[in-house]
């Protein structure tokens, strides 16, 4: 057979994998084929959502499990040797790999990011590709890793788990940057990993690999919650064995471990115990990472920091989702930049952290407020007269119908779409967690008559709602659904199933932002949670927003005073399979509930309480953000135009690929994973409307025709006279399946065995009655060709 036509798969099969092989590398255990390396964002429109195209890497070769070096981009022959490189060095770029390879079969186009090999790009004959010991050395050498103590460090295999569960990419470079880092003698390093995007495990492959070589032996794993310590030990780090593994409480110190786990202020801050660390000797600990390392690690004035400074001696990682930069707090100038990031944006990019929207609510008393001369609160105490605004409001001045038409609003939203998605309500402080309750619970009086903890309030002076946390965490639980809280819930609580979090605190900085944020990244597909909805009421998201870092919301909603809370397109989202893996749900040991004691206890109110002022909704705007992040402000209609236009450049150009696709399913697909949700328009132009005619509308201002419309002209050219008995009915009974169901309806394999089909007979028999499979194909071909038949 020539050459030429040959597969892309063929090639591989035929010169690509004898090629490798003879180079040296085991097929089996350093090479993997077709590697799909992210899930595909997850595009979201109105009251629908599908995935976008994964990415995915024809060959990746590896020194070592999850250690890769090299990527190849397979083409058939038809295209020159390097036609897959851009695409290549996109992925390499992505996963961190320097040797970058593609092939059509007659030879391959190395292109060296290192700069060792000599030219960038070099063409090699097919027997000429490099050996695994050679780029690996090649490797070493460009990480400056040049003496045989760093090589052992580097050598060291990660966890076999027996479930088969990998580290992603990201977990991947995440870990190997580290310990090569470490390999170098680096002492300090920081690792900013977005909240969801499993830092515990990837904390767990960084120790499990220095700790079963001996490089290092004793690990100290710092946090600032119960909660954190327990799930971190039963869970990602349960391998170790708890023989091994002790958590510190009481300040009781026992130095008979090997891996330790302690709250920061578990070691200090005690007046008759203040340096309970110092029971250890200052070399003890030969490893300290530290889980969310911007609660204070970094500040030269926190008492934590003295934790760190004692153990000075000690390799030390700092995990944040937030490297905090302040004038007087510093992560990067305490551990240097980041080793590695990933960020948010890039999480929802790859598909593995759900997409967010904002709904933004403004109230007609947010820009300002000011009492009459002499004015008294509720209580008779005097109002100070100067303008309250949204600084002030629920701090030192609480208005009751702002209150009510906050959780009137988050009441009506949730009615709108789900009114048991777990929420959580930020507040100033406990005083307004506590209002605040007291308002939704009146809202949504009918579901708390049935289920006295529909509302909660969770903050740290009350008892209840802390032994609540864990069922308001809990995947399966269904009650609390709605939280209202001020700082107890901010970090470090693994908040699987929030699908709104609103925000009515005045948040003080963009690490407090971003962390409360994070509630809600985590991507739950098999309980449908892919996306979750921020309800701005402070305007936060307009102060705070980072899209470098966070990416882009993919909707804006504010309502007019008029409209409802909803965007007129959203409803529920549907289901898909899938599950998150990073299982680290709190479980707290009998008579040990998390250490919570951010709200400070018992709190002092210092505010003027006012009621009967008029307060309404004020302002209205909706915008979406499309997959490349771009602000949209027009209607879907005029998007889905856009996007349309992208992919055919006329009208010619759609038709030609329509005709050209056997399966309609598979263009629209395609569609899907550029942003365009057929479904989605269907609701704005015309549910009735053909998928060709609803493409060709928008995309080309063409006249539209409704399936029925459609069906209708192939019965006045009276088509099926050409067919008699059985084969006529099954054509008529596929055209009357075409008008209530559309075109893909007939192309389904399984079309005879349902009704009306499989009444007329089996589908062999159905078959038959055209004669040849290939002659009942032929008729479909041609049913589908008269549908869409411009003639009269």
């Amino acid at each position: 057979m020539n050459k030429k036509d040959l597969t892309e798969r063929d090639i591989c099969t035929k010169f690509i994998n004898p090629a490798i092989q003879r180079a040296g590398w085991d097929i089996r255990k350093q090479v993997r084929e077709e590697v799909f390396f992210t899930d595909g964002r997850i595009i979201v429109q109105g009251n629908l959502h599908t995935r976008g195209k994964r990415k995915r890497a024809d060959y990746i070769l590896y020194h070592k499990p999850n250690t890769p070096l090299a990527i190849i981009e397979a083409k058939d022959n038809n295209n020159p040797v390097g036609a897959g490189m851009q695409q290549a060095l996109e992925y390499a770029d992505i996963l961190q790999i320097p040797f970058v390879f593609t092939s059509n079969g007659d030879s391959f186009l190395f292109h060296d990011k290192t700069g060792l090999y000599g030219d960038v790009e070099t063409e090699l004959p097919m027997d000429q590709f490099p050996s695994p010991k050679y780029l690996w050395e090649l490797y070493l050498k460009y990480k400056n890793i040049d003496t045989p103590e760093a090589l052992e460090v580097v050598e060291q295999d990660y966890y076999v788990d027996i479930s088969g569960m990998s580290p992603r990419y990201y977990q991947q470079n995440a870990v190997n940057r580290t310990v090569e880092a470490i390999a170098k003698k680096q002492d300090r390093i920081l690792l900013v990993m977005a909240t969801g995007t499993g830092k515990t495990y990837t904390a767990f492959n960084i120790i499990w690999r220095l700790w079963k070589g001996q490089i290092k032996k004793r690990i100290l794993f710092l946090a600032d919650r119960n909660a954190l310590l327990t799930q971190t030990k039963n869970g990602d780090f349960s391998p170790f064995g708890s023989e091994i593994m002790h958590i510190i409480k009481n300040r009781k110190i026992d130095k008979s471990y090997q891996i330790y786990f302690a709250l920061y202020q578990g070691l200090t801050g005690n007046e008759e115990s203040k340096n309970a660390y110092k029971e250890f000797s200052r070399d003890f600990f030969d490893l300290v990472v530290i889980d969310e390392c911007h609660r204070g690690s970094a500040s030269e004035a926190s008492a934590w920091r003295e934790v760190l400074d004692y153990f000075s001696s000690a390799t030390q990682v700092g995990l944040t989702a937030t490297p905090k930069e302040t004038k007087d707090i510093s992560n990067i100038a305490y551990f240097g930049e980041p080793v590695y990031t990933y960020s948010l944006k890039q999480g929802i990019d790859d598909g593995f952290l759900a997409p967010y929207k904002v709904v933004r609510i403004s109230t007609t008393v947010d820009e300002g407020w000011r009492p009459t001369k002499g004015l008294k609160d509720k209580y008779g105490n005097e109002i100070e007269d100067r303008i309250y605004n949204l600084k002030d409001y629920d701090r030192t001045l609480a208005i009751d119908e702002r209150t009510q038409l906050v959780a009137q609003k988050i009441t009506e939203y949730l009615k709108g779409t789900d009114r048991f998605a777990k929420t959580i309500v930020f507040c100033t402080d406990i005083d307004h967690a506590n209002r605040m309750r007291i308002a939704l619970i009146n809202e949504n009086a009918d579901l708390v008559a049935k289920h006295q903890h529909y509302v909660v309030k969770i903050t740290g002076d009350d008892e209840v709602g802390k032994r609540e946390l864990d069922n308001f965490t809990d995947v399966e639980e269904r009650f609390p659904v709605i939280a209202t809280t001020s700082k107890m819930l901010t970090t470090g609580i693994d908040t699987k199933m929030v699908k709104v979090v609103v925000l009515e605190a005045n948040i003080g900085s963009m690490t407090e932002f971003k962390q409360i944020i994070g509630r809600g990244t985590r991507i739950r597909e098999a309980e449908g949670k892919v996306y979750f909805t921020i309800m701005d009421f402070r305007k936060a998201t307009n102060h705070f927003a980072d899209p470098d870092f966070d990416g882009e919301p993919v909707q804006i909603y504010e309502p007019k005073p008029d409209e409802p809370v909803v965007p007129p397109d959203e409803e529920d989202t549907p289901v898909i399979d899938g599950d998150w893996p990073d299982n680290d749900e709190p479980d707290y040991p009998e008579g040990d509930p998390p250490d919570i004691d951010i709200d400070g206890g018992p709190h002092k109110i210092n505010k003027f309480y006012v009621n009967n002022i008029k307060v309404s909704v004020a302002h209205e705007r909706v915008q979406y953000y499309g997959r490349d992040g771009k602000l949209i402000t027009e209607s879907l209609k005029d998007y889905t135009k856009e996007n349309l236009n992208k992919q055919f450049a006329s009208l010619d150009d759609f038709l030609l690929r329509w005709n050209s696709t056997e399966k309609k399913d598979e263009l629209f697909r395609e569609l899907a994973e550029h942003g365009v949700l057929l479904e989605a328009l269907r609701e704005e132009v015309g549910k009735d409307l053909d998928d060709f005619d609803l493409i060709c509308h928008i995309a080309f201002d063409q006249p539209a025709l409704t399936r029925k419309e459609r069906a209708n002209n192939v019965r006045k050219r009276n088509y099926f006279a050409k067919y008699a008995g059985i084969a006529q009915q099954v054509l008529d009974s596929l055209l009357v399946k075409y008008e209530n169901e559309g075109i893909t309806a007939i192309e389904e394999g399984s079309v005879l065995k349902v009704k009306p089909l499989n009444e007329l007979g089996s589908p062999v028999e159905l078959v038959r009655a055209f004669g040849k499979r290939t002659d009942f194909e032929q008729a479909i071909k041609d049913l589908e060709n008269e549908i869409y038949s411009t003639g009269a």
